[in-house]
């Protein structure tokens, strides 16, 4: 059978796997593999979802005129500076699309987030992945890779699936170091789980630059995850141009409706903030006692703590084991990390149960 034939740089896309929901055998269990917020979305969010029901045979805004002005509201932003996508991923395939082809280079950090290197090939541009510096972003790394052929650098800040933070100065280091025609992509997904003092500056770089774009999303800590809703800041310029290849109505009038309410939950917010911040600081802690069984926890900032196996045990076992004991964590071979498991900061029961249960796993 004669059939269109798909371009080659299409075919060289390994698909994006996501986090598992069930067990092998079907069961529903601890999910701790996407890094959701485990206290689900806040009431305020909720409540504004659920009032858009008897509006369903409408188109919903398709400029996001009222989110980008509570966007723009909330975090002093201009909101004609402003795009919106389905979760920050289209964002971050629109700053492909619209700036990088065939020819061109597109740099990103080795154990960076999966979607980058889809984004280069879908648009026939070719990856080049940095060396890391101990799981963690390396600036003299990224700009040694800087050609002619460069257009965009990614950088996710905190790192998933590391969850490592680049500092404010680094930040600055590398932008300076780039070219003026080299756009820096700033992935702030989790920034929401970050101390106040370790702001990177992305927003004031994305502000006062022409070459600056920060993305973000309301799918981790205000747990608007199954309505994909994100967004991005950057000049002008440049936010118009990525805007003519925008899906048009990329999300609905109740996703649009939910955003707005959890910009204003700040009492959910900052809840979600503390847990996270305590419970990632106590399973660190648990992970760092069973080094001697060659577990290592990689220093995290995020909603999620990546688990290092450098010893005898094996991650692939410890994911099927804790598996077979009722928690689906993320294995991550198909990201270069066969030795490493990504474990989400979940509710107190589920990170109490699965710091016990891996310590019955490796004999700790």
């Amino acid at each position: 059978m004669n059939v269109p034939t798909p371009k080659p740089w299409i075919m060289g896309i390994a698909p994006y796997i996501p986090g598992r929901s069930t067990t092998d055998d079907g069961r529903k269990v601890a999910k701790l593999s996407s890094n959701e917020n485990p206290f689900g979305t806040s009431d305020a969010a909720r409540a504004a979802f659920a009032a858009e029901a008897t509006q369903l045979e409408r188109y919903p805004d398709a400029a996001a005129a009222d989110l980008r002005a509570a966007i723009g509201a909330h975090y002093g932003l201009d909101p004609a500076r402003i795009i919106y996508g389905t979760g920050s991923d289209e964002v971050l395939h629109l700053a492909a699309g619209t700036f990088a082809g065939v020819g061109d280079e597109v740099i990103y950090v080795r154990y960076g987030f999966s979607v980058y290197d889809i984004a280069a090939r879908r648009v026939g541009a070719t990856p080049v992945v940095a060396p890391d510096r101990d799981y963690a972003t390396d600036v003299d790394a990224i700009l040694a890779c800087v050609t002619d052929r460069t257009r965009i650098v990614y950088v996710a800040n905190p790192n998933n699936p590391t969850g490592t933070y680049t500092t404010r100065a680094e930040i600055a280091r590398l932008h300076a170091g780039l070219p003026a025609d080299v756009l820096l992509v700033l992935d702030q997904a989790y920034t929401e789980y970050l101390d106040p003092e370790d702001d990177d500056g992305g927003l004031e770089l994305a502000r006062t630059t022409g070459n600056v774009l920060v993305t973000r999303t309301f799918s981790k800590i205000f747990g608007l995850a199954s309505e994909r809703v994100g967004w991005g800041y950057g000049a002008a310029e440049m936010i118009g141009a990525m805007h003519r290849i925008r899906a048009p109505f990329n999300f609905s009038t109740a996703a649009q409706k939910a955003a707005i309410a959890a910009l204003g939950a700040t009492d959910f917010v900052e809840r979600s903030y503390r847990h996270n911040r305590e419970w990632r600081g106590w399973f660190a802690g648990q992970i760092e006692a069973l080094g001697n069984k060659g577990l290592r926890a990689v220093p995290s900032k995020a909603n999620f703590q990546l688990v290092l196996f450098e010893g005898e045990a094996r991650a692939e076992t410890a994911y099927k084991a804790l598996m077979d004991k009722g928690y689906i964590v993320r294995w991550l071979p198909g990201q270069g990390l066969p030795h490493g498991l990504r474990i989400t900061i979940g509710t107190e029961d589920e990170i109490r149960g699965v710091a016990a249960a891996l310590r019955e796993i490796v004999g700790g």
